[in-house]
């Protein structure tokens, strides 16, 4: 086949990146430039409207000739047990193996005659299955993707296949150092809760899980309530919502016995893990405070506070003359290969941090920035700091969502954790509206004089001591 029917199933890289937002800015060739103003009124609405099972359907118009439609789930691995952790990336791998109604070959030539591009990701809230296709292929795509999400085959020969290849899948993850640092992180700060839980599960589980298991994993968590129906490009509302009662209307709602789901508490423990070995070439290395929860009013100045802290590569141009401080002191102290401020945000918690890859010889210095960095910003951020963060993270929302794709998954995301799709305009009045002191007092309340959470994989040597580490988490002051 041609790269029509994929996955994005890898865990971490989404811990990295992102808190996403909404973005509409779509500039035909041969139009004039609009200003930053202009697409902030001109930009499409978000329509929203729920059918009787509970199912939601949400959509953006935008006028492409593509489209992208998805169903994404409040299901992840957060919702999963110790026995079956990784029934979700299992799933993942099943969703294209053949349905009820298509088997595989004849599912992978309905998506190959509509040019399309078929694919599903997992994370550890939610799980994904979309399409981008011609805008006229609609409704098409619509009843390949409700096919895949309730009527998956699911035979013992297919899981059998899959099994190998998903442990073939974990033992390549085990050579990106990056995924297995952050995947430690979050096993360490969340320990002992299923925040913990990787999204890939263990080799063990992977090896153990039966179909028996993903049937009631789907049961369990596959609701309408649960499911949001998004699209973003050429479609409209109305249609969608058509499509929606003819192929969705029969997901149930009810939980058998009223056993329905709740998320455990989730429990930030202050800790660390190392995991070391010197033949490694680089240290890998993350560092994070438990960090505000999607719907919190903290989540804007926490944004903006990791803009200030920015990220840095080494083969970025710009070199001393850098906006970030802490890249500027990367570049002329030789502290790192790379390193980024990230901020992942759940229903309930989040985890704001550091990660950054250096070699072993500038692990202790470039932690003890990292972290002078972190307490710059509780207690001497300044006006040209807060300007520049807000201007690099207007940028990047702005430059995110640049495609029916990523908008589409902005708003199927943004549904499941608001209820709502919060427009550009609103994250700009939001983001205008943070101040240094707002900054220093948010940035206090979730960083200062906290415990830490720390991974570390490669030759980390030189990584100090946690009570060191515990103790630059404040200053002493007069």
């Amino acid at each position: 086949m041609a790269a029509s029917v994929c996955r994005v199933g890898s865990t971490v890289g989404r811990a990295l990146a992102k808190t996403r937002s909404p973005i509409v800015l779509s500039l035909r060739r041969g139009q004039a430039s609009v200003s930053y103003a202009q697409s902030l009124v001109g930009a499409p609405e978000t329509r929203l409207t729920a059918l009787d099972n509970g199912l939601r359907i949400a959509s953006e118009e935008t006028g492409h000739a593509t489209c992208t439609v998805g169903l994404w789930i409040s299901a992840g691995s957060r919702y999963e047990s110790e026995k079956n952790n990784g029934a979700g990336f299992f799933l993942e791998h099943m969703a294209f193996k053949g349905t009820k109604k298509h088997p595989q070959t004849a599912l992978e030539q309905q998506v190959e005659s509509m040019g399309a591009h078929l694919s599903a990701y997992t994370s550890r809230e939610h799980t994904a299955y979309y399409m981008k296709t011609l805008a006229k292929d609609l409704p098409k795509a619509v009843e390949l993707l409700a096919e895949v999400v309730q009527n998956s085959s699911l035979s013992e020969a297919e899981i059998e296949q899959q099994r190998n290849v998903v442990l073939r899948e974990l033992e390549e993850v085990e050579g990106n150092l990056q995924e297995v640092c952050l995947d430690l992180l979050y096993a360490t700060a969340f320990q002992g809760t299923p925040m913990g839980h990787s999204v890939l599960g263990p080799s063990n589980n992977a090896r153990t899980l039966t179909r028996q298991d993903l049937v009631e994993y789907i049961s369990s968590h596959y609701k309408a309530p649960r499911m949001v129906l998004a699209a973003a490009g050429g479609v409209t509302h109305d249609e969608l919502v058509g499509l929606a009662k003819t192929h969705f209307s029969g997901v149930s709602f009810e939980y058998e016995g009223d056993a329905v789901p709740v998320l455990s508490p989730c429990r930030f423990t202050g800790s660390e893990i190392r995991m070391r070995d010197d033949a490694l070439p680089l240290a890998h290395v993350a560092i994070a405070v438990e960090g505000a929860s999607a719907a919190s009013p903290d989540i804007v100045p926490l944004m903006v506070a990791n803009s200030i802290v920015g990220s840095f590569d080494i083969t970025f141009g710009g070199g001393k003359h850098l906006s970030s401080r802490l890249a500027r002191l990367a570049v002329e102290e030789n502290l790192c290969q790379s390193f980024q401020a990230f901020h992942s945000s759940y229903s309930d918690t989040g985890l704001l941090g550091i990660y950054f890859v250096t070699d072993r010889h500038h692990i202790e210095d470039m932690m003890h920035w990292s972290q002078n960095a972190w307490m710059n910003l509780c207690t001497t951020v300044t006006e040209s700091d807060v300007a520049r963060g807000k201007n690099a993270l207007k940028a990047s929302l702005v430059g995110q969502l640049n495609g029916t794709t990523p908008i589409c998954d902005d708003i199927g995301r943004h549904i499941l954790n608001y209820g709502r799709r919060i427009p550009l305009a609103e994250w700009d009045a939001r983001i205008d509206a943070v101040t240094p002191r707002m900054v220093r007092d948010v940035c206090s309340k979730y960083i200062y004089d906290k415990c830490p959470a720390v991974s570390a994989v490669g030759p980390v040597e030189q990584l100090p001591d946690y009570n060191r580490m515990r103790s630059a988490m404040y200053w002493l002051r007069f």
